[in-house]
């Protein structure tokens, strides 16, 4: 029989929000803003600032003079990261209830009372709904881990959904405070980045019941351009890698002691396929002293999973994983790149061991790739190369499909669906399908379309595809952005909305081919100093 969903008037004043800032008055009172408005159900918002030396106290306490739900906790002193100011939130939380809100980040009207009232009807210990990532200044929304939101759902013991560890974020979900303070669930105290991994792991490892839904109860704010960057957005120093793989550790452990192997298993997995692939994807960014670090200390550790973790994840992360082990210093940056890419992508050289199995080169003959062999084609990493050459009287791209130990051929490449996307709105604009023919060389395919790129907006555009074959099987692909003379480089083309635009071909840090589009005088101002600069060095 199931729960009747609880009343509005049952869940008045069942929560406390904290919300946590450092030196963030510009933003921490749209934080409280949008806890306060939640409305009758939030019994207080406790705000919690870090020591901060910009006048967030004494903003926030101005707002609390006025608005008597609003508790401020000012620190003596700076913690050095989030988990000590979320702490102190718990200590002062009255209401049965509690949530965690970032200053620089909004909850989204009516998520308070979405969480609040599966908890109550299901009775259960946590709740959690969808947190979307907005890209700022552009607006748009990536959801983060929409699987498990997709349909609202109650799981009685995390055990029953090993995905559930995929989600590490501690900010789209509502705890039962007595259950924090009686099972001593806290963060960790201090400069500990990515604390949200450790207090997750210390929920699940108490074997809450977790009731799901797919509302959208948290707003995070991403801000690549702030002139600080978030903690967890701060990636160019290995310090911030070594972070990671200590808080990653912490969990795993925390899982194994209390006896959750299946999630501790996913959470190695899900460290392969996101955490190992992201940084992977970078590499080729840093310095040649962080390679040689990073790669040290990502071999050291995964020295310590069982081979049975790594098998479990997903080939492109195993894939990467398996190179690392293999190799005591860095190799294949490119390759490796390309693998680690969403879609994924493995380019030629494609070898072979002497019993014809595939192997990812000939002096890496224990990286094998055998499951190439029986993975279906929609999940296959098909490799694609693309030239764009910007023109007055239509853009040509050119696509050169690659085969991949005989899989791409028997399943008989036909046509592609090429999409132009436009990267702020996430929207496509151009949509074509081409056919493919039989390359010069053996053993590819290549396809030709004409683009009107003087008839897109400024801005970025991606380019998508999606691949179809005689077999009726198909598969999505990004395509690897091709270098060479006369590649990659700016073009002026005529314009009618802006007498004159800028077309340049670029390869974004996953390899892909994308073309930033600008307008005008500065776009031919530009193409002027590109060229001079050539010709000077």
């Amino acid at each position: 029989m199931q729960s009747q969903p609880q009343q509005p008037s049952q869940q008045r004043s069942q929560v406390s929000v904290v919300v946590i800032g450092y030196n963030d008055a510009a933003q921490v009172t749209d934080a409280v803003r949008s806890a306060l408005s939640q409305g009758p159900a939030v019994r207080e918002v406790i705000a919690v600032d870090d020591c901060s030396t910009d006048g967030s106290g004494e903003l926030l306490q101005r707002m609390a003079n006025e608005e008597p739900r609003l508790k401020v906790v000012r620190r003596a002193t700076n913690s050095g990261g989030c988990g000590t100011p979320r702490n102190d939130g718990i200590d002062s939380a009255s209401a049965p209830y509690v949530m965690f809100l970032d200053s620089d980040d909004v909850l989204p009207p009516g998520a308070v009372d979405a969480l609040l009232g599966a908890a109550l009807t299901h009775r259960t210990e946590v709740a959690a709904g969808l947190c979307v990532r907005r890209e700022l200044p552009s607006g748009r929304d990536i959801p983060w881990q929409p699987e498990l939101y997709a349909e609202a759902a109650m799981v009685p013991h995390p055990e029953r959904r090993p995905r559930l560890v995929h989600d590490t974020l501690c900010v789209n979900k509502l705890y039962r405070t007595d259950f924090l303070r009686e099972r001593g669930i806290r963060f960790p105290d201090g400069h500990f980045v990515y604390e949200d991994f450790v207090f997750i792991a210390r929920v699940l490892a108490a074997a809450p019941r977790i009731a799901l839904v797919p509302d959208t109860v948290y707003v995070w704010n991403v801000r690549r351009d702030a002139c600080r960057l978030s903690l967890s957005l701060d990636r160019a120093g290995l310090d911030n890698w070594t972070a990671r793989i200590e808080a990653h550790r912490q969990s795993v452990d925390i899982l194994l002691t209390a006896s959750h192997k299946r999630l501790a298993r996913a959470a190695r997995t899900r460290f392969l396929d996101h955490s190992l692939r992201m940084y992977a994807r970078e590499l080729d960014l840093r310095s040649p002293e962080y390679r040689a670090e990073w790669w040290d200390r990502t071999r050291a550790y995964l020295a310590t999973f069982d081979t049975a973790d790594i098998d479990a994840a997903p080939a492109p992360g195993r894939v990467v994983a398996r190179v690392i082990l293999a190799s005591d210093h860095p190799r294949d940056l490119p390759r490796l790149k390309e693998v680690a890419a969403r879609p994924a992508r493995l380019r030629p050289p494609y070898a072979r061991a002497a019993d014809g199995t595939p192997i990812w080169s000939d002096d890496l003959p224990q990286v094998t790739l055998e499951h190439l062999l029986v993975r279906p084609m929609d999940l296959l990493p098909i490799a694609i190369e693309a030239e764009l050459q910007p023109r007055a009287r239509g853009s040509r791209l050119r696509l050169r499909l690659h085969d991949l130990y005989g899989r791409v051929a028997e399943a008989g490449p036909a046509t592609v669906d090429i999409e132009v996307s436009d990267r702020l709105r996430h929207r496509p604009a151009r949509r074509r399908t081409v056919t493919f023919v039989p390359g010069s060389d053996a053993g590819t395919w290549e396809a030709e379309a004409s683009l009107d790129l003087s008839a897109l907006a400024t801005g970025t555009w991606d380019l998508r595809l999606h691949v179809n074959f005689a077999d009726g099987t198909s598969r999505d692909a990004s395509a690897h952005a091709a270098t060479g003379p006369g590649l990659l480089r700016r073009t002026a083309l005529p314009s009618l909305r802006h007498g004159m635009l800028l077309a340049h071909p670029y390869a974004t840090h996953s390899g892909a081919l994308a073309v930033r589009l600008a307008p005008g005088v500065r776009g031919a101002l530009a193409v002027a100093r590109g060229r001079l600069n050539r010709l000077v060095h």
